[in-house]
């Protein structure tokens, strides 16, 4: 377990050196779960079913995770309200409910909380740059009153989007990161990984790095990338990682959402617990301390990742109780074939197969190539019609 002792903020922890496990994937997790709706991906699951949320919140922490992130992505208004999503909360409510749950479960261990905010509808549809802030600054307000121990700005494909909610994240004094959902090849525009990092420090934060929309090895090497551009320019930053748990070697610049695949067929390409071993030695050894996952993490992820840095930390999570080292807990097993497995090198060396053998092993991304400014990703309140989806359905069928 955790040493016990007075909790530290983000920042003295990163200052100190010291490795942070961020949790999972909340949004993915609880629509297998039957608690979000895949589509909007909002999470009144927070005021709707809150057993729910502070269940998942406590399997992370068993896990081993430090930070209890809200669960309040796309919990903007706007967002809420999109294309005919109807809610029986409000936006204020879901984000009370989600920083409540959040530090209920804190407090039962060596976890802080974090509150979040995600990218919106708003700038999607060229609304004004005050009227992006006013949307961030509804959910700082939530954060701040219920004293959240730091502040992330995550999941966003814009550059500029990030850089605004920064700056109103800053306004309240406290620890801010900033994670963007790109790769390799840079945001939406083309801004480098590096440019975006630069500009992120500039606008007030702390932390930066990646999370979601590639696989564990991509963002890694997104965030390394960043890592130089901040040096470069002379800048200091602690850097972040919270990447998928699926494989994507086959995505363009849009990550995961472009794969014929998503959201409902993504199963094949997840992460065993084995490779995210390799993902916390290669974040760890490139400089990264605060370690999570976003969509397809479960516990049992975040669980590998805690158990592959335990030397570093000083302590395996409690979690680890019901896990033998390296498959050590199939020496119990009844079959002698499978006590054979006992061991590391059974394990790292594995290639699972898939058991589909009519299907291939990459796919081709939709590369619809649109973003910000597009008539198709103007959003409105109003629920989406037939006459929209028509086109989409004819643009699709012939792309495949």
């Amino acid at each position: 377990m955790a040493p016990a002792g007075a909790k530290r903020n983000i920042l003295q922890r990163l200052d100190a050196g010291e490795i942070v496990i961020g949790d999972g994937g909340f949004v993915f997790a609880l629509e297998k779960r039957g608690y979000v709706k895949a589509g909007p991906w909002t999470p009144e699951a927070a005021a709707e079913h809150p057993e729910a949320v502070r269940q998942l919140h406590r399997e992370f922490l068993r896990a081993g995770s430090n930070v209890m992130q809200t669960f309040t992505f796309y919990a903007s208004d706007d967002k809420l309200e999109n294309r005919g999503n109807a809610q029986r909360f409000t936006g204020a409510q879901i984000n009370e409910a989600a920083c409540d749950l959040a530090r209920e479960v804190a407090n039962e261990g060596d976890a802080m909380v974090a509150g979040g905010v995600s990218q919106t509808p708003s700038y999607l549809s060229c609304k004004s740059e005050d009227e992006v802030k006013g949307i961030f600054k509804k959910q700082l307000d939530v954060f701040v009153k219920k004293n959240v121990d730091f502040l992330i700005a995550e999941y966003f494909e814009h550059v500029e989007e990030a850089e605004w909610a920064v700056q109103v994240l800053k306004t309240s004094g406290k620890p801010v990161c900033a994670s963007l959902c790109i790769g390799p090849d840079g945001d939406l525009n083309g801004v480098s990984p590096g440019d975006c990092a630069v500009r992120l420090v500039k606008a007030g934060a702390n932390v930066v790095g990646i999370n979601c929309h590639f696989d564990p090895m991509t963002c890694v090497k997104t965030v390394k990338m960043m890592k130089a551009g901040v040096e470069r320019a002379g800048l200091k930053a602690h850097y972040m990682v919270q990447p998928l748990a699926y494989h994507t070697p086959d995505c363009n610049c849009q990550g995961f959402i472009d794969l014929p695949e998503f959201p409902f067929a993504l199963e094949p390409r997840i992460l065993t617990r084995w490779d995210m071993h390799k993902y916390a030695r290669e974040a760890f050894s490139v400089g990264i301390r605060f370690i999570g996952g976003c969509c397809g993490f479960e516990p049992y992820h975040i669980r590998a990742v805690a158990e592959e840095l335990a030397t570093e930390r000083g302590y395996l999570p409690a979690a680890s109780e019901k896990h033998g080292n390296w498959g050590a807990g199939l020496e119990m097993h009844t079959k002698p074939w499978v006590r054979a497995r006992a061991r590391r090198d059974y394990w790292e060396n594995l290639k699972p197969a898939s058991g589909r053998p009519t299907c291939p092993s990459m796919s081709t991304p939709d590369s619809w190539g649109v973003t910000k400014g597009h008539a198709d990703l103007m959003q409105h309140k109003e629920a989406t019609s037939q006459d929209e989806l028509k086109p989409l359905f004819e643009k699709s069928k012939a792309s495949h």
